[in-house]
């Protein structure tokens, strides 16, 4: 453990602090008392509540796998932690359990814009209220903000005007929303390009704050925190000072009111301000009058080459810079501060790559503080998600690390976010003695991956997957995240697919190229050749027999010369291409081989479905249906199905004559499938000889997860409303247990399904 022992110029988060020099900052004195906890009827719960529904969905065991970008503690309750994603939604944790558990898992298909989480505020009064600023594009429209009076397992969904962008840059800076401490059915919002609202009615109705100066910076990451100052105020009345982080070019970027919203105006500068460029991510009061603020020249979690630390005195208006000797390069995610213990701080780096570093500091009230950098030091447990160590397995750096925070109730437990999931440690304060801390990937039931493909070969693992930024995985066991990590060769997988005749043969294609398997997806070997003009990605489809493999390039945006469909018969070391002259479908085409003729392949390319029956070497045109990816029937020659949401004629069509002609099933004349996202297919009901059909579709006009026993002429609606997991991006049933399917969702991993 290195000791950096800073220079008097470089004390830089709390040499200011009240405690320290009152003469000087007239604040507060710093003898803060412990926080209180709750004395009410608060239970964390540690069930699913939900009226159950026909199915039992549990998930795929990965553990993390995407961006959490923020963690939210409860200053009133101990082991109250909520946790936000960029694409999966957000979590309550189970300290019971010593897990995390989904609590917006409701969110269906039309509404999945709500599973980017903007920002999190848990009231600092009454523990059973929780807040969500949700939409993850700004481009969607408005967001809302949801509200729960039961820590989340219920929720009420709020307008708001504000668009919002919780997979957007700067989605980890924070937080936009907030409560006010002193009458808490006062909450702020501020927006990344609407301007500052408020709710005076526990965030049913919103206003937009007229007075305040900023509506839009011209960029997406417009207002970047909202912070109350209680002790300006008295409890049962609004608080009046209230600072609100906002991105500019110039001044120092922080607005403050205090006559309680009225009047705003830009905080202004004592000494040499924020440099020009500079933008706050995160504030965090002290409890002595003092806000320490991180800011960066980027949005993040990316392109940040330089950063500072800035203290403003509440009480007298003063900046101090607090910048760190020789920190340079890179940013600062996460700054948190010990409830109770002025002087103790955590801080993180964010963009920084050699490997993030942590900062801690138990005495920053002294002229020389003591920092430690506990990061590097630190001795860490990934807790069986061996897929963070990679090929070869080694532990690099975490990464996006863009907020930190301490258990308000316990100074030896801290937590901080990365792209790959949340790290915690219990025990701190070891710091203190000179020894390592201990930090563990705690990621159990945090589930946030976005999976872009699925198979379930009839023999060998029951599950195989393509996922994205951590490749796919082979799933032996649905509960327990694979001891071989994740696939090597590549870190997005956009397709994979096997042979059904003989399914140890596998072939998958990804961000940089693509590789086989020929034992179920254990081991790979990379491709040594691509086809012309590829970059990687796509499509790709293995013949029944496995002894060839059709793959369609991904075209990459703007490309002069685009990959043409190609394939190979000797498993990716030379590939011929497939061109017009052969009758083969556009570039950039779905392509799917025949469960049970080797020789035939069907692709689609937006024009129309095409069918090869020579292995892939020519293509004629078959049927002109609306563009999806051909999803072939296992047992059977030639059952094909679509599943498509497209706008011109959406719906399920099915052919049994090998794509030469399609059907959907009618009611009164009506498609009953109105729309549909993804099919797949799994082990025949009892007594049937047809396998039971999923559906992630809109039958008779609701969205939903369906199962049909009776090839497609009536469905069972399989989700509840409880348990819809947004947008499914693919679905298959399992060849071996008839009732189970697998869900491959955009932000909540993967989910299994069994009857129940």
């Amino acid at each position: 453990m290195l000791a950096i022992k800073l220079a008097a110029v470089a004390a830089w988060l709390v040499s200011g602090l009240a405690c320290v020099d009152s003469t000087r900052f007239n604040g507060p004195t710093c003898e803060v008392p412990a926080p209180v906890p709750y004395s009410g009827d608060a239970v964390i719960p540690s069930t699913d509540t939900a009226t159950p529904g026909p199915y039992l969905w549990k998930n795929v065991v990965i553990k993390g796998g995407g961006f959490v970008t923020g963690i939210i503690m409860s200053p009133v309750l101990p082991g109250l932690v909520f946790a936000r994603t960029d694409v999966g939604g957000a979590y309550r944790y189970d300290p019971a359990g010593r897990r995390w558990m989904a609590i917006t898992d409701w969110v269906g298909h039309n509404d999945s814009n709500l599973l980017g989480i903007e920002s999190i505020a848990a009231d600092p009064v009454d523990p059973n209220r929780v807040y969500l600023a949700a939409g993850m594009y700004l481009t969607a429209g408005n967001g809302s903000i949801l509200s729960s009076t039961d820590m989340g397992q219920t929720w009420a969904r709020n307008d708001i005007s504000a668009p919002m962008g919780g997979n957007a840059d700067g989605r980890s800076m924070g937080e936009r929303l907030a409560i006010d401490p002193n009458l808490t059915s006062i909450l702020y919002f501020g927006s990344r390009t609407s301007g500052l609202w408020t709710s005076t009615d526990f965030a049913q109705t919103w206003t937009k704050v007229s007075g305040f100066p900023k509506t839009s910076t011209g960029t997406e990451y417009g207002l970047t925190f909202v912070v109350f100052d209680p002790s300006s105020g008295s409890p049962g009345s609004p608080t009046p000072a209230i600072y609100v982080g906002v991105q500019g070019d110039t001044g120092t970027g922080l607005y403050r009111t205090s006559d309680a919203g009225t009047t705003w105006e830009e905080v202004a500068e004592t000494v040499a301000g924020p440099t020009s460029g500079m933008m706050p991510h995160h504030a965090v009061p002290d409890r002595c009058g003092n806000l320490y603020l991180v800011y960066n020249n980027g949005p993040g979690p990316n392109s940040i080459t330089s950063s500072a630390i800035w203290q403003y005195s509440m009480t007298s208006g003063d900046w101090t810079n607090r910048n760190i000797p020789g920190a340079s390069g890179f940013g600062f995610g996460g700054i948190a501060a010990d409830a109770a213990s002025p002087g103790t701080f955590i801080l993180t780096t964010i963009d920084h790559w050699g490997f993030d570093e942590i900062y801690r500091t138990t005495n920053g009230g002294q002229s020389i503080p003591t920092w430690d950098t506990i990061g590097s030091a630190a001795t860490r447990d990934v807790a069986g998600a061996t897929w963070i160590l990679g090929h070869p397995p080694i532990l690099k750096t975490p990464g996006w690390m863009g907020d930190v925070e301490i258990d308000p109730f316990d100074p030896a437990h801290a937590l901080y976010i990365t792209g790959g999931g949340i790290w915690s440690s219990y025990d701190v304060t070891a710091a203190d003695t000179g020894a390592s801390t201990h930090w563990t990937f705690e990621d159990d039931g945090l589930e946030e991956t976005v999976v872009s493909d699925l198979a379930s070969p009839p023999t060998g693992a029951p599950l195989l997957s393509a996922v994205g930024d951590i490749s796919g995985f082979r799933h032996d066991d649905l509960d327990v995240s694979p001891p071989g990590g994740m696939f090597d060769g590549f870190v997005n997988t956009t397709s994979l697919d096997f042979a059904e005749a003989a399914p140890d043969i596998f072939a998958r294609v990804g961000s940089n190229g693509g590789s086989y398997s020929t034992d179920g997806g254990t081991t790979w070997t990379p491709f040594a050749t691509a086809p012309a003009a590829s970059q990687g990605s796509g499509s790709i489809a293995v013949s029944a027999d496995g002894t060839t493999f059709l793959w369609a390039p991904q075209v990459p945006r703007g490309a002069t010369t685009k990959p043409l469909p190609s394939l190979s018969r000797d498993r990716g070391a030379t590939w011929t291409a497939v061109g017009p002259a052969a009758g083969a479908p556009a570039p950039g085409a779905q392509v799917a081989a025949d469960r049970v003729n080797p020789s035939k392949f069907y692709a689609s390319d937006g024009t129309g479905m095409y069918v090869s029956t020579d292995g892939g070497a020519t293509f004629a045109k078959a049927a002109a249906i609306p563009s999806g990816r051909p999803r072939v029937v296992f047992g059977i020659e030639g059952d094909v199905w679509v599943a498509t949401d497209s706008k011109s004629n959406p719906g399920l069509f099915h052919s049994q004559d090998s794509a030469a002609t399609f059907t959907q099933t009618t009611v009164n004349g009506v498609p009953l499938v109105n729309s549909a996202g993804a099919v797949g297919f799994g082990m025949a009901a009892p007594g049937q000889s047809y396998p039971a059909v999923y559906l992630a579709g809109s039958v008779a006009g609701v969205w939903g997860t369906y199962r049909s026993d009776d090839v497609g002429v009536t469905w069972q609606r399989i989700d509840d409303p409880q348990h819809q997991f947004g947008w499914l991006h693919c679905l298959t049933g399992d060849q071996r247990q008839y009732g189970r399917v697998y869900l491959g969702t955009g932000g909540r991993g993967i989910l299994y399904g069994d009857p129940r």
